[in-house]
This record gives C-alpha cells, sequence and structure tokens, in this order.
C-alpha cells in the first residue's frame, strides 16, 4: 500500500483514469439524461483525460519530475483538450489540485486533502451557473469528507473521498428531478467518481469497483426504468442549458489581457446563451465553451479578446461518436527498422515501418514509433521491435497509443529473424487475439544467430578475443572464435560453424540476413555449405543492410 503519491504514481494514476474511463464510457453516456440524452459525457470525458495523459506522456522529464509538476502537466493538458463542460470542469479540478501541489515532490494525506478542496472550489468556478446533483457536487462532496477524515495516511484520506463520491452520486437524482424522472444518476457525476475509484486502486494496488453507483442505477431503473432516447428528448441541451440553443462552441484563446478582460468575455457569452464557461490555466491560455445559436458572434467575442485558435463547433442534431471514424481499418503490423534494405523487405509485406536512427535516444524513438503507430488509422496494431533494445521504447510508444484509444501489442522480438518469422504468419482475417497469439508463437519458436567482428579485446563465455576476431552468436550468448583478420574464410567459418550448432536440434528453414559489410561470397558459401551437409534445410538470403553484424541467421 502506497504511503505517498510522486510522480510516476501520477502517471500511473492518469493511466487507471483512462482505462477506467474507456471501459465505464458507454455505461456513462447511456445515463447521459442531465438535461438531455445526447450520450457523450463518458465520451468526452474519455478525450479529456486522453489529453491530459497524452501531455504528461510527451513532457520533459523535467516538466514533470514531481508530482505537483506532473498534476500541472495534466490539468494544462486536460485544459487543451477538454470536450464539453464536463471536460472543462474535470481540467479545473486538475488545475485547482495543481495549484495545492505546487513544489510538492510527493504527496501525502494532508497533500491530497488540500488538492482535493481546491480541485472542488476551481471546479465550481469554472461554470456560469452551477448545478446541483451534477459532477461540482460529487467533486464537494470528495473534498468535504477529506477535510472530515481523521487520519493523515494517504490511502485513508483518498478512501473517505472515493467513498463520499460515490455517496454523493447516489444522491444526485434527490436533487435533479430529471435524474429521478430517468431512473439514474448524474453521468458527470459517476465519471468523478470512476476518477476517484482509479485512485483508490493505485494507492491499494486492488481492483477499482463503482458498486454504490452501479447499484444506485441499477435500483432506479429497475423501479423507474431507464429513459429511452425518445424519452429522454423532453429534457434540454447537452449536459446543462437548454434546447433553445443548437450549437455547442469550443475554442483556446490566448493573449487575453487580464482575468478581468475573460471575464468581460463570460458575460457576452451570457447574453448569446448559456451553459457557458471561460477558464483559464493561469499561464495565459483559456479554454472557452457555450451553447448558442450564433456561431459568428460566440467566436467574435473570443477575437475581440484575444487570439482564438482550435475552435470546434458541433451542431447538437448531428451529435455523434468522437471515435467514429477515426479507425479506417482494422489490423496493421508496425516494425521499427534501423536500415532501408530492411525496411523495404518488411514493407513488401504490408508492414507499416517506422524508420530509426541507430543513435537515436529512447524518447525519440518512442515518439516515432508512436507516430507510426497512430498513423496507420488502424483499431490493433501489432509492434515488433526487431531489436532488444528497441523493447523499451516500443512498450513506451504502445502505453502511449492505447491512453489515446488503440488496441496496441508488442511482441517482443530479439532479431530481425523473428520479426520475418513472425509477419509471416500474420493473418488479418484471424480474430486479434489469435493473429497477435500466432506471431508471437513464429517469432519464439525461431532460433537466433550473428556473425559479428569484435570492435576490441574482450572476455567471452568460451574465452578471450581480440579487436578483429569473428564472433558466432547463438541466441545472445558466443559460442566460437574465428581469429581474425575479418576476411571472407574467417567469416565462412564462423557462418557455417553457427549454423551447425543451431541445426544440431533441428530446422528445415535457414533465413540468412546479409549486413551492410557482408561479402557477396557469404552467401555462396553458406549455401555450399548446407547443400552438401544438411541437403534437407531450405536457405533463404535477403539484404538485411544492418552494421551491427556481418550476418544475422534465423532457424525454424
Amino acid at each position: 500500500m502506497l504511503q505517498a503519491l510522486d510522480a510516476a504514481q501520477v502517471r500511473r494514476w492518469a493511466v487507471a483514469c483512462v482505462q477506467a474511463l474507456d471501459a465505464h464510457r458507454e455505461a456513462i453516456d447511456s445515463i447521459n439524461v442531465f438535461p438531455v440524452a445526447d450520450g457523450d459525457t463518458g465520451s468526452n470525458l474519455l478525450h479529456t483525460m486522453r489529453a491530459a495523459l497524452d501531455a504528461l506522456l510527451r513532457a520533459p522529464a523535467k516538466a514533470r519530475a514531481d508530482a505537483g509538476a506532473a498534476v500541472a502537466v495534466l490539468a494544462r493538458g486536460a485544459l487543451t483538450g477538454a470536450r464539453g463542460n464536463s471536460g472543462v470542469i474535470v481540467s479545473q479540478f486538475l488545475r485547482g489540485a495543481a495549484d495545492a501541489l505546487a513544489d510538492s515532490g510527493a504527496v501525502l494525506g494532508p497533500g491530497l486533502r488540500a488538492a482535493l478542496t481546491s480541485g472542488a472550489g476551481r471546479a465550481r468556478a469554472a461554470m456560469a451557473e452551477p448545478v446541483g446533483g451534477t459532477m461540482i457536487t460529487v467533486f464537494e462532496a470528495a473534498a468535504d469528507a477529506a477535510r472530515d477524515e481523521s487520519s493523515d495516511a494517504l490511502q485513508d484520506v483518498a478512501t473517505a473521498a472515493a467513498v463520499a463520491a460515490a455517496a454523493a452520486l447516489d444522491d444526485t437524482p434527490r436533487q435533479l428531478a430529471v435524474l429521478a424522472d430517468a431512473g439514474v444518476v448524474d453521468a458527470g457525476g459517476r465519471g468523478v467518481v470512476v476518477l476517484f475509484d482509479a485512485l483508490v486502486a493505485v494507492l491499494t494496488g486492488r481492483p477499482a469497483a463503482l458498486a454504490a453507483a452501479q447499484r444506485a442505477t441499477a435500483e432506479r431503473a429497475a423501479r423507474a426504468g431507464t429513459a429511452t432516447r425518445e424519452e429522454s428528448s423532453l429534457y434540454t441541451s447537452r449536459e446543462s442549458g437548454s434546447d433553445a440553443f443548437a450549437y455547442e462552441v469550443m475554442y483556446l484563446l490566448e493573449q487575453v489581457a487580464d482575468d478581468h478582460t475573460a471575464e468581460g468575455l463570460r458575460d457576452t457569452l451570457v447574453g448569446l446563451g448559456d451553459s457557458v464557461s471561460v477558464v483559464g490555466d493561469g499561464a495565459g491560455l483559456w479554454t472557452v465553451h457555450v451553447h448558442c445559436n450564433d456561431i459568428g458572434a460566440a467566436i467574435e467575442a473570443g477575437v475581440e479578446t484575444g487570439r482564438p485558435r482550435q475552435i470546434r463547433v458541433a451542431r447538437f442534431a448531428d451529435a455523434a461518436s468522437p471515435e467514429a471514424s477515426r479507425f479506417t481499418k482494422d489490423r496493421a503490423v508496425v516494425v521499427p527498422s534501423r536500415s532501408t534494405e530492411f525496411a523495404d523487405l518488411l514493407i513488401s509485406e504490408g508492414v507499416t515501418v517506422c524508420p530509426v536512427d541507430g543513435d537515436g535516444d529512447g524518447d525519440e524513438v518512442a515518439q516515432r514509433l508512436l507516430e507510426a503507430i497512430t498513423g496507420s488509422a488502424a483499431a490493433h496494431v501489432t509492434v515488433l521491435p526487431a531489436d532488444p533494445a528497441l523493447v523499451e521504447a516500443a512498450d513506451e510508444a504502445s502505453i502511449r497509443a492505447v491512453a489515446a484509444g488503440q488496441d496496441v501489442v508488442v511482441v517482443p522480438c530479439a532479431s530481425p529473424v523473428q520479426v520475418l518469422a513472425a509477419v509471416a504468419v500474420h493473418d488479418p482475417r484471424r480474430r486479434a487475439g489469435d493473429d497477435v497469439v500466432a506471431m508471437a508463437e513464429s517469432a519464439a519458436a525461431t532460433r537466433r544467430g550473428e556473425v559479428v567482428v569484435a570492435a576490441e579485446a574482450a572476455i567471452t563465455w568460451i574465452g578471450a578475443c581480440e579487436a578483429g576476431d569473428v564472433l558466432g552468436l547463438a541466441d545472445g550468448e558466443v559460442v566460437l572464435i574465428e581469429p581474425g583478420p575479418p576476411d571472407v574464410a574467417a567469416l565462412d567459418r564462423a557462418a557455417t560453424g553457427v549454423v551447425s550448432r543451431m541445426l544440431t536440434v533441428g530446422g528445415e528453414l535457414v533465413t540468412a540476413l546479409l549486413g551492410a559489410d557482408a561479402p557477396d561470397e557469404l552467401a555462396t558459401e553458406l549455401e555450399d555449405y548446407l547443400r552438401r551437409v544438411h541437403p534437407e534445410t531450405e536457405l533463404v538470403v535477403y539484404q538485411g543492410g544492418q552494421r551491427n553484424a556481418v550476418l544475422v541467421l534465423g532457424v525454424e
């Protein structure tokens, strides 16, 4: 059980929030009846927290070095990516928490108590006309319970907040008649409970649960029956507002003179519509949200106040899932490649290739892989790293892509020949899970070998080598040493020696990838050897272009 929340645990909490909101998105959307069942609150919360997590993952290490800084990055990411009033409110809750945790290396119980209080206050201030029985009420109940908790232990404060949030959610139908009539709890409030349950899960190591919220929803649905979309259309606009307004307008605003000017913009927008929020990050960036009919006037008001960007306009009548058209295909395989020859080989097999420089650092490689994964526009992506040194970067990229809504699996591969074996059995007609298993099994069943030239004197498992000696490796271990210089004869002896050892346990196919410095004669010598000694074995030779090995071998 964690006693403090540091920067790494803040990241874990953000990941848990995204995963939990993704799991509960449809359920939250389905109970979105205040004031109309347009079914977007869960989606808006998920999109907002994904934007927050993405900002944290992309931030330089110095910008997220401690817990307070990490929460501040989350807040700014949530603000820039906020969707709907629910997203704006969450961004302001995070901003308030960040204000309370400024310069906090790690968060203890009293720090969490202060963060929840400050966050709830910011959340209420975000709305021009806060309504009881909504997510603001749930945030405030959690903060009150944290303040009243006698224990200063971190998990006790967090648990008290989560329990109070669930109880407040259970009470929302008694505060809003539309919820009671529909037999549901507040959708935004349920999203808040998800966030607090995720925090408790990270602190305790136990799975998050929404027992209180789910029980309340089930009991009311059983008594009153869940309202259909047609029945719920009696209620008014999305998340808050009235059906007198047909459009939702949101944009980011920069170059605002001061807070007083921002307040003037809020007053102007209140005159144009409702569901108004004008909130900032404290560093010059503001998010503006309004429901209105005069789109031009809402945007013009922003132009007169500052510099708008990322303008989004949605017509409620056309409301649809923001994820509906994101993916254009079901499956893709992504492979990082250090050479154009290997890349060309993979491209010919329909693989999405991510070029990687030999001296690129882990963050740079992870970013390139992330761009390749998201750029594939596939709902399910399998990543084959091709090199043990690339596995960590692949894992990091997959975390970011999963947080953004893609299904990504990394199949560890220690060699390019294992990648080729996996690609050979890839079949997009299979179920995604079955296809991943088939590729993983094929890669694991492929034994790997290498022929390299020693760059310096060293001690190996089988003895000492000198610079210029030729080393033969099987499954990562040195199995033979041919004294230098590394001429064709020495390379040939090493290659045939490695293949001979690998074939002692059987094999039907040998794959050879010639390195950038491999002599042309090496492939011919290897072919002659196999024809004479192992005629039952098939040899396939490709130009691999790798610079770290003269020859890479695979045996299946």
